[in-house]
């Protein structure tokens, strides 16, 4: 079983940018964890971080072909992008969204998140760790629904 793990803008500066917010922990260091624990779960992952919106989008229009679920920290897109809630419902993969901190606890622009009503969860606050947690959820879903077998 496959599972894809998409990375959205500006997560290529973690360790560096914010950390009062999003912690000290690079995406190198978040991506090797999520390593380990797909190894531990016995699935296969592929990750991928972009800052561009049209990348992601391709990235999610091929994974129906290949993966059996999506793990994805939309970034700033979870605010903004429709086209990025279209293709995630278009789809048809269980889908669990993460962020490492608690957007309904920060600015009130980033309480609403576009993509939440499309995904099966959501999964927030909890720093690297909500990278994790959306992994297991996300393959406990695959394997529920019969996705990847």
């Amino acid at each position: 079983m496959k599972i894809l793990v998409l990375h959205g803008p500006n997560l290529g500066l973690l360790g560096r940018r914010e950390p009062g917010i999003y912690g000290f922990a690079g995406l190198d260091e978040i991506n090797r964890s999520l390593a380990e624990t797909a190894a531990e779960l016995g699935v296969e992952i592929v990750i991928e971080q972009s800052n561009h919106e049209g990348e992601l989008l391709d990235l999610i229009a091929a994974a129906g072909d290949e993966f059996a679920a999506i793990v994805i920290n939309p970034a700033a897109f979870t605010h903004t992008s429709v086209a990025l809630r279209d293709a995630l419902a278009a789809a048809g993969l269980p889908a669990v969204e993460v962020h490492l901190s608690n957007i309904h606890a920060r600015e009130k622009f980033r309480r609403r998140s576009l993509i939440a009503p499309v995904v099966s969860g959501q999964i927030s606050g909890f720093g690297p760790q909500s990278y994790l947690l959306g992994l297991r959820a996300a393959a406990d879903l695959a394997r529920r629904s019969g996705i990847g077998d």
